[in-house]
């Protein structure tokens, strides 16, 4: 009976394994590491009019910057309610800015090579 349960756990694990390994398409960008001040890091990936964060902080999802008028978007900014990121910082673009409004926090931010 032992034998019947631990052999249909490893069948289990190893038919999720497999779904998961199907699920990724490969297509999807290579995550971007970043590492900021006060203990900060992240990983960015971009996707079109968005980016998704996987920070210390926890799962933020960003999206392009539609400001209104006088100034223009700036074409690296995302934002969402609680937090602003703006990409290709630096004279080697490989910095960037993290805000958040309601702490208030500003941290600078260099990628990892």
């Amino acid at each position: 009976m032992r034998y019947l349960l631990n052999s249909k756990l490893i069948l289990s694990v190893s038919a999720a394994v497999l779904l998961a390994a199907c699920a990724n398409t490969g297509n999807e960008p290579p995550a971007q590491r970043y590492r900021c001040e006060m203990g900060i890091e992240f990983s960015a990936r971009f996707s079109g009019e968005s980016v998704s964060l996987d920070t210390t902080r926890g799962y933020e999802m960003l999206f392009r910057d539609a400001k209104p008028l006088p100034d223009p978007p700036k074409p690296y900014e995302y934002r969402n309610p609680r937090m602003s990121a703006e990409f290709q910082l630096g004279k080697d673009g490989n910095e960037a800015l993290l805000r958040y409004p309601l702490l208030p926090l500003a941290v600078r931010c260099v990628k990892d090579r």
